[in-house]
């Protein structure tokens, strides 16, 4: 794989920070000219380091301000359990992050709701009927201290 130089990883972390910045205003900003910051940006993406460009969209605004973070613990861990897991995880539109973690806990979610009441229909009507899950475990953000989609690079 190709090395990053300083103007790739500039590039990048102005991307990161604003998606909208147009090729002419990271020229402007590295001090080079459209052409080749256009060629580099191309690059990326074919390399794979830029994957989709998004809109982080404000929760409250939203209704989905409620956050929580459920860790699920598996009854057994055969192949097939985790890959029926997994697909239907992919369904479930309050589920924002889902990881397969290592240790004690099988499963982390990251989930989104409105409100306890709409997370508490979400696990009864949905996510308790995803077969072989053990335990449930829920915890609720109180307050977000750091929330950001960059890397450091």
């Amino acid at each position: 794989m190709e090395q990053l130089d300083k103007i790739d990883t500039r590039i990048l972390r102005i991307l990161q920070k604003d998606a909208k910045k147009t090729t002419k205003e990271i020229a402007t900003m590295l001090n080079l000219t459209i052409s080749p910051i256009y060629e580099r940006i191309r690059r990326l993406e074919s390399m794979g380091f830029i994957k989709q460009y998004v809109a982080i969209l404000d929760k409250k605004l939203i209704n989905r301000s409620v956050t929580t973070i459920c860790q699920v613990s598996m009854r057994y861990h055969n192949e097939a359990f985790i890959e029926k897991f997994e697909q239907e995880i992919q369904n479930l539109e309050e589920v924002q992050e889902c990881y397969h973690m290592a240790g004690q806990v099988d499963f982390l979610l990251k989930i989104n709701v409105g409100s306890l009441d709409e997370y508490h229909d979400f696990v009864k009507y949905k996510l308790s009927k995803i077969d072989n899950i053990g335990v449930l475990n829920s915890t609720f953000v109180l307050k977000e201290i750091k929330h950001t989609s960059e890397f450091y690079i």
